[in-house]
């Protein structure tokens, strides 16, 4: 029980350092002003979900094919990695909405390339519409697949999804995926309903110190732990 409220508590933190000014959750802002919320909301958290939770199980198999000595010490390293990473990050950010600019530069530019997809102005006809429609339609609809496409594909490589196989194979994967997909909900409804308005006031210098802050006290805690054998 203690290793997976450890898990839980240690992945839900590091989510929410994570995620909150990642290109992901600006991208779940973006998409909530232009689409009906509920559809971009399922998306990015279908996305996120499976992310975690493929994530986690790359990490409880690794110490099945390398010895668990081993995998904690990788632990150990990209732990301390990812806080020097995201503290370089931090005191190298030169511009709060840089990344936010970023993602809307790209999202723009495959909206012009895909003109059918919003009409500008019809946000509300559009959710009256999708309310119509049948759950399974809305839930396969372009919208739902390019929010689900745009954030499994940002997550992915990332040293949020890193670290999530890194905790996994030195923490519970049970508390691990739970604290995770509980990070994430919370992180990407607080985008898709705040919207650009929040994610224009979140410092991302701040986010990132903390974040780096939190992998080196997890590099700490994990290099004075002693392995299971």
């Amino acid at each position: 029980m203690t290793s997976l409220v450890q898990g839980f508590s240690k992945s839900l933190a590091m989510t929410v350092l994570s995620e909150i000014g990642d290109k992901t959750f600006f991208a779940a802002a973006i998409l909530a002003m232009r689409h009906p919320r509920k559809l971009v909301l399922l998306g990015c958290l279908a996305a996120l979900i499976v992310m975690t939770i493929l994530s986690a199980v790359v990490g409880w198999a690794a110490p099945n094919l390398i010895s668990r000595k081993w995998t904690h010490h990788i632990t150990t390293v990209l732990f301390f990695g990812f806080g020097l990473w995201s503290l370089w990050d931090g005191f190298m950010e030169d511009g709060e909405a840089e990344e936010l600019a970023e993602v809307e530069a790209k999202l723009d530019a495959d909206r012009k390339a895909n003109p059918g997809t919003v009409k500008g102005g019809n946000k509300a006809d559009d959710d009256s519409k999708k309310e119509r429609q049948p759950f399974l339609t809305q839930f396969f609809s372009p919208i739902f697949l390019k929010a689900f496409s745009i954030t499994f594909f940002g997550e992915w490589g990332d040293k949020s999804q890193l670290a999530t196989i890194g905790l996994a194979a030195d923490e519970n994967p049970f508390g691990v995926v739970l604290g995770g997909i509980l990070g994430q909900a919370l992180c990407t409804t607080a985008a898709v309903l705040g919207g650009k308005s929040l994610a224009c006031q979140i410092s991302e210098k701040i986010v990132a110190l903390s974040g780096g802050v939190l992998f080196i006290v997890f590099g700490f805690q994990s290099l004075l732990s002693t392995v299971e054998s």
